[in-house]
């Protein structure tokens, strides 16, 4: 299934300028095509679903401290909110819990959603914990050395973010599935 993204811009590299009027075209995990979106729209009005964002479509941002929040913090469940709060707890409260590998597991899946939600697209490891390292490859983020997103070219990975004016994520895809779309 071919999707096409609408946008205000394009940035193909973090950091770099924004292409007004671009779309990206996403066809299965990979990119297909990059440009003008009147262009692509006529190459694929009938082939393609459009989704619309009001925000610029970047590589996403990169957490190069993604080990130290996935296993050095716990992410208490919503269901724990009245005993532990809502953010991460790490030190000695951390220590007086009773951590086994499913709750780190967990813990892990409920950080990872927040990194999603953040527009994260690619962290650093490694990561030592069996249940992080495993929700970590579940979840699609690419882990790379050095925290750098890889930048968006036609034929590589589907994974990107779009971003508001304020700077707030509205949407990240990764190998082009949306993950997380802000309500």
């Amino acid at each position: 299934m071919l999707t096409l993204h609408r946008v205000r811009g394009v940035r193909l590299v973090p950091g770099g300028e924004p292409a007004a009027g671009h779309a990206v075209l996403v066809d299965g995990g990979r990119i297909a095509a990059i440009g003008p979106y009147e262009e692509l729209l006529a190459a694929y009005r009938d082939r393609a679903r459009v989704r619309e964002w009001d925000g610029v479509l970047t590589p996403g941002r990169a957490e190069p401290d993604g080990a130290a929040l996935l296993e050095a913090v716990y992410h208490p469940d919503p269901r724990e909110a009245g005993e532990l709060g809502s953010e991460p707890i790490g030190g000695a409260a951390l220590a007086a819990l009773d951590m086994t590998e499913a709750r780190w597991g967990a813990s892990a899946r409920r950080g990872l959603q927040r990194l999603l939600a953040l527009g994260t697209t690619a962290l650093t490891g490694p990561f030592t914990r069996p249940a992080v390292r495993t929700a970590v490859q579940r979840s699609g983020l690419a882990e790379v050395p050095g925290g750098r997103p890889r930048a968006l070219t036609v034929g590589g990975a589907a994974d990107f973010a779009v971003f508001a004016e304020d700077g707030s994520c509205l949407v990240t895809v990764l190998a082009g599935r949306l993950v997380h779309r802000r309500r």
